[in-house]
């Protein structure tokens, strides 16, 4: 089986081409980054699936803002498809392997940085290898085009996966997946059996040796101070909402550290992260108490910690500061994402690492990541899931590319684990 499903994938670069191309003349942006969405890209899709005889299903989660007013999410079952005497074995527990890629992109940037044009693919076969270049060609289009691929390799060759399995194609993972999986999970609950598997191959690095299989609480809190302005000769007529402010992000920023300080070597880095970030301007001139002061913190959280228990450590140090200065100080919690991890043993975690080894040569890890991904959506309803692909990590910068040889390798890696291991 592995010969024929490799044999079929090393000649399918053709097909990988044409449906970076394709997915890629379509920019699903999020209306919150100025787009439209995802419905055009995902009606190409639709159109790609009927005619290779592929069955799925759309489901649309309504956003008013957005192109015919919904985000559209596809799931493909790539069993359908195949021939179902070709199956290599029973399936074990009844778990159902899931592949989930998102449709959606994130803007451009700054157009004068790219050396062509970003919605029309280029290929260029100079170091650091043949690679597609356009925004989304590996955020996360590398993702669907080889899972795609791995699934044509069992319907083309008459072989069929060793289990059931289906693809996860998900609208609105760059804005958070409110529209997308989390949306899935909570309106759709029995759309995911307890024991189904999930590979999300949206992140990585360029030997595809790490399984990110767990990430740090996150939390991003944004602080307004409210004092009284007074000139800059007369303090004491005033409540400095700055001073309130800044003497706030430094307390939070050193007690919260001290108070946390376990150390974890999954992650890099290895202990929380607490730290004040984006900042507002006050008053437009220097010599001016502001009264009214705005700014925002970044927490990385290790996952044993609570964000409950973090938030009660905030409020008292708040409340002490605005005791201190005589301020008022508000926040609101902009964004909160707690996530349990996938066990280092899981059978997912063994079937990808003997699967990566079997393609690429490579010993895996597991690792821990800061960063917040979809995959803590479907931990924390006990599903086990893993993030992995093998990029070379340029996704959201000028110049985006998905080397070929990392796109058709990761459908090989998929196409053993859709044959039931590595």
């Amino acid at each position: 089986m592995q010969n024929e499903l490799f044999s079929y994938i090393d000649n399918a670069e053709a097909l990988a081409v044409k449906l970076e191309t394709e997915l890629c003349k379509y920019p699903a942006i999020a209306p919150e980054s100025g787009g439209q969405g995802e419905w055009d890209k995902a009606l190409w899709l639709e159109d790609w699936l009927t005619k290779q005889n592929f069955a799925f299903k759309r489901i649309d989660i309504k956003d008013e803002r957005a192109k015919a007013g919904v985000r559209p999410n596809l799931v493909v079952d790539v069993n359908a498809a195949c021939n179902p005497f070709a199956a290599s074995r029973e399936p074990a527990n009844g778990e159902t392997l899931w592949i989930m890629s998102h449709i959606d992109v994130v803007p451009p940037g700054e157009m004068s940085l790219w050396e062509s044009d970003p919605w029309d693919v280029i290929r260029k076969d100079d170091p650091p290898g043949p690679r597609l270049i356009g925004r989304g060609v590996e955020d996360d289009q590398q993702g669907i085009v080889s899972s795609l691929i791995a699934a044509a390799a069992f319907k083309e060759t008459g072989l069929a996966p060793g289990l059931p399995v289906k693809l996860l194609l998900c609208a609105d993972e760059e804005s958070g997946s409110v529209y997308g999986a989390a949306a899935l999970l909570k309106e759709y609950p029995d759309l995911f059996g307890k024991s189904d598997i999930i590979l999300i191959p949206d992140g990585g690095d360029s030997k595809g040796e790490t399984i990110e299989i767990a990430e740090k609480n996150l939390l991003w809190l944004e602080f307004t101070t409210l004092g009284k302005q007074a000139h800059g000769s007369r303090p004491d007529l005033g409540a400095n909402a700055h001073l309130a402010g800044a003497e706030l992000a430094v307390r939070l920023h050193n007690e919260l550290g001290t108070m946390y300080k376990d150390h974890d070597p999954l992650f890099e880095p290895d202990y929380s992260t607490f730290q004040p970030t984006r900042k507002t301007s006050n008053v437009p001139n220097i010599n001016t108490i502001p009264g009214e002061d705005y700014f925002c913190m970044d927490m990385r959280i290790l996952p044993q910690y609570p964000v409950d228990t973090i938030l009660s450590v905030i409020d008292r140090i708040k409340t002490e500061t605005e005791k201190k200065h005589k301020v008022m100080i508000n926040y609101i919690v902009s964004q909160r994402v707690e996530s349990q991890a996938t066990p280092a043993d899981s059978p997912l975690i063994t079937m990808l690492s003997r699967a990566v080894e079997t393609v690429y040569g490579v010993r895996t890890r597991p690792i821990g990541i800061g960063g917040g991904t979809v995959g803590a959506f479907f931990r924390n309803k006990g599903l086990h899931c893993a993030v992995w692909s093998r990029i070379d990590n340029t996704a959201h910068q000028p110049n985006e590319y998905a080397l070929i040889a990392n796109i058709l390798g990761d459908a090989k890696v998929m196409a053993l684990l859709m044959a039931g291991g590595g």
